[in-house]
């Protein structure tokens, strides 16, 4: 089991998202008012703070919530090995595993402020199956 750490969004794409106190997960939509929320396969991002913690050991200390650009920052679960298909009950919400990492776009906001970016190895994107509230705090429970 892992833990929500912090809650991000953001109003336009290619940018750091804001850590807020909660986020509502909308079915088959994504993050309520977060700009990467839509009817497609990537609804809702994931960054665990095990991956931006080897980004700080790099130098890279200045790092806060949300600089990946990830609605979800987790602790306690090894993302990237997670299988497509495998459904995580968040908080209020459920949703399932589209895809483990992604091609990143040289130039982003990210990679132009942090040097780097650990997003596109082993961020991971999921879809909405049931909403609802996600907090700081909220336990996540990994579904086989």
């Amino acid at each position: 089991m892992g833990k929500v750490v912090s809650v991000n969004v953001s109003e336009k794409k290619g940018v750091v998202k804001n850590p807020v106190n909660e986020i509502e997960l909308v079915e088959d939509f994504g993050v309520n008012g977060d700009a990467h929320a839509g009817k497609w396969h990537r609804q809702v991002s994931l960054l665990a703070e095990e991956s931006i913690d080897k980004m700080k050991k790099m130098g890279l200390d200045h790092l806060d919530y949300g600089k990946f650009a990830e609605n979800i920052t987790t602790q306690g679960i090894d993302l990237p090995s997670l299988k497509i298909g495998t459904r995580l009950i968040i908080g209020e919400a459920e949703v399932e595993v589209t895809q483990i990492g992604k091609e990143c776009h040289g130039g982003c906001e990210i990679k132009r402020l942090v040097g780097d970016c650990v997003m596109p190895r082993e961020g991971i994107f999921v879809k909405v199956l049931k909403g609802g509230k996600v907090r700081v705090g909220d336990d996540i429970i990994v579904i086989e």
